[in-house]
């Protein structure tokens, strides 16, 4: 990996768009790109492979619904059967229809809680956690390409400025 890294600024998203995909042609790899709000197609644009996150999803509900039919045996059916109104617990099956919502409740829980704790982990950002974002500029109107330096320094900097860029600054790696 290089020690030094270009930061091109755009005031622009379609800008951006077009320049990331003028960077992308050239054969140079974008390291990462900062932005106020999610621009369409960028990640199409910079040749990110598609998420497996539903997967994930899919299977946090799964373990959340597995685990309310589990604890609902356990506790109604098992360790605490009740009659109640007149109608008795003996088996799952005869109380399935009541213990639906519950069902539903804890896979959407499930689900939505660990995909909270799973994006912290993905994207290494945690609460109280300082930002490491290279321009704050980017949290309100800009938008930032930022491109590893292999020795083609001067090359890179005529490409970016070609492709809109309304500043251009080289830092070191850290």
């Amino acid at each position: 990996m290089s020690s030094k890294v270009i930061h091109a600024l755009y005031d622009d998203d379609e800008v951006l768009l077009t320049a990331v995909k003028e960077v992308r042609a050239a054969d140079h790899h974008i390291e990462e790109i900062f932005t106020p709000f999610p621009v369409h197609g960028l990640d199409h644009a910079m040749g990110l492979a598609p998420t497996k996150i539903a997967i994930t999803a899919f299977m946090y509900g799964v373990t959340g619904l597995s685990f309310s039919i589990w604890f609902l045996y356990l506790i109604m059916i098992k360790d605490w059967p009740q009659n109640i109104g007149g109608k008795p617990s003996f088996s799952f099956a005869e109380n399935m229809p009541a213990f639906v919502p519950i069902m539903f409740e804890m896979t959407v829980f499930f689900a939505a809680h660990l995909m909270v704790i799973t994006f912290y982990m993905r994207s290494k950002i945690w609460p109280f956690q300082t930002a490491s974002n290279p321009d704050p500029r980017t949290t309100d109107d800009k938008f930032l390409m930022e491109i590893a330096v292999d020795g083609n320094e001067s090359e890179l900097t005529s490409l970016l400025e070609k492709t809109g860029a309304i500043e251009i600054t080289v830092k070191e790696n850290h």
